[in-house]
């Protein structure tokens, strides 16, 4: 259903079951996917593509312009999965041509009220921020993280798998996967046991990856302590995870128990 007062353009693709509500205005270049339900006042603009089966909430913004004074009207691109909530006054840029040219979001994401994804973003799977939690440009964010109230996340920032971050955090740091970070300048502060667990992961892996974690911030020498750390561990699917997200290439430095 499509409400009289919409305005959508005649060069949009909107395919079947979509709901668009009241006074939501829909660009040319945008491609929304059945059973999506766009509420009242929403603006959708730019060249953005939208899955199925997402819901997205009064007064969001989806598309507009990158918030980067370098950005020249070029064209790039705003690709939303499937499944994701997009709560009120959530805000949603499309990629610059300095960084790639793409923001690009997952599957079964909950974005809560006034959160917002910059330009160049790359948010996986599972993902959810809390109100207010904005994401700076080139962050990227992997599956399962969950990051609290009134935390920012700085530009070109990496946040791994199934890590979470506590409210009123400023994530300055890389956060390693699995890892729980908070304080008021991110500083890490041990395993995220609880979410492992609700994955299933058995009690000896998730062992064998908090012996790893104690070889690996034994102390502020963190090459030091990968390059002696025992191979063992490295048959770890998680370890192995960890130690592939240290050793990356990496704009941020990383969050470790010695952050200041």
């Amino acid at each position: 259903m499509i409400h009289k007062t919409a305005i959508i353009d005649s060069k949009a693709k909107i395919f079947s079951k979509v709901k668009i509500g009241a006074y939501s205005i829909i660009g040319p270049n945008v491609e929304i996917d059945e059973n999506t339900e766009i509420q009242s006042h929403v603006s959708v603009a730019g060249n953005t593509k939208i899955g199925k089966n997402n819901k997205i909430y009064p007064f969001s913004s989806i598309g507009n312009d990158p918030q980067d004074l370098k950005f020249a009207g070029e064209e790039t691109k705003l690709e939303i999965g499937d499944n994701n909530k997009i709560r009120e006054y959530v805000t949603i840029n499309p990629g610059t041509k300095g960084g790639g040219g793409l923001t690009k979001i997952g599957n079964n994401c909950l974005f809560m009220v006034s959160s917002h994804i910059a330009h160049d973003c790359m948010v996986g799977n599972d993902v959810i921020l809390a109100n207010n939690v904005p994401l700076g440009g080139h962050a990227e964010i992997e599956d399962n993280v969950i990051i609290g109230g009134n935390s920012a996340v700085q530009q070109f920032t990496r946040v791994g798998r199934s890590a979470m971050i506590g409210g009123m955090c400023g994530v300055v740091r890389d956060i390693i996967p699995y890892g729980i970070a908070h304080g008021n300048r991110s500083v890490l502060q041990g395993l995220n046991l609880i979410g492992l667990r609700r994955k299933n992961i058995p009690n000896k892996e998730i062992m064998t990856l908090s012996n790893a974690y104690k070889e690996i911030f034994r102390n502020e020498n963190l090459t030091d302590n990968l390059n002696n750390l025992n191979e063992d561990f490295k048959k770890s699917d998680l370890v192995l995870e960890v130690v592939n997200f240290l050793e990356k290439d990496k704009k941020r430095p990383i969050c470790t128990p010695f952050s200041k």
